[in-house]
């Protein structure tokens, strides 16, 4: 069966996925950090694309971003991967992939999906236990959100502006959402919707994305509730 194509709507928040090939690192040192998120920098800004969130693991990277046209995120992607493949096979004397195929990604309803997703990206190195606090892990954009650092990367969605009137007040609100973290429900809906493909969010809000793309963007008919399953 013929694989779908990628989910891609402008103006809307996307949950992005790229995996190392066989679940092998893409970093081998700090340098190699910094490299990547320069690129995303790069060309987010050249292909219109507003990143809300990010982490950057050892063997895969997750991406919160807002395109301004279809295009904005396959040029982005395409472009940071090709770099980032020369640049490091450069650097490590190295040949052939590095990525495990196609980036995953899908669409997520901002109101009830967009600040889950933010805690779901920032709790990441803690689930793997790299980090005891998302604030120790150097590669995310949680640093930012919580007042200790100012990442040029990062464009702030507006919902994150409406959880307080001063910059204090969001970062602190901000801090305890990630404290209280996610539910498990909320984790494998948010991983099964990027790595499948299909739009996360409420019955009106998928039939409403339905009437904008040609793509199917539900496992379910458009419109139909999702009896997705807990995670075992």
């Amino acid at each position: 069966m013929a694989r779908l194509p990628r989910l891609t709507v402008p103006g809307f928040p996307h949950h992005i996925i790229q995996r190392g090939n066989n679940r092998q690192a893409i970093f081998a040192a700090n340098n190699d950090y910094e490299t990547l998120l320069a690129m995303i920098e790069e060309h987010s800004r050249k292909a219109g694309v507003a990143i809300h969130a990010y982490v950057l693991m050892s063997n895969h990277f997750h991406l919160l971003a807002t395109p301004e046209t279809a295009e904005g995120i396959p040029e982005m992607m395409q472009a940071v991967g090709r770099r980032y493949v020369r640049y490091f096979n450069q650097r490590e004397g190295r040949t052939g992939t590095l990525w495990e195929g196609r980036y995953k990604s899908t669409l997520i309803q901002a109101e009830r999906y967009l600040l889950a997703c933010m805690a779901y990206i920032d709790l990441n190195p803690v689930r793997a236990g790299i980090a005891l606090e998302p604030g120790d892990y150097p590669w995310s954009s949680h640093r930012h959100y919580v007042g200790l650092r100012n990442d040029r990367l990062v464009s702030p969605h507006p919902l994150y502006w409406e959880l307080g009137n001063t910059p204090f007040a969001r970062d602190a609100a901000y801090a305890d959402l990630v404290r209280s973290g996610i539910s498990a429900q909320q984790q494998h809906a948010l991983t099964d919707s990027a790595l499948r493909g299909w739009a996360l969010g409420e019955a009106d809000y998928v039939a409403d994305l339905q009437k904008r793309t040609q793509r199917r963007v539900s496992k379910t008919r458009a419109g139909r509730p999702s009896l997705a399953k807990a995670p075992i």
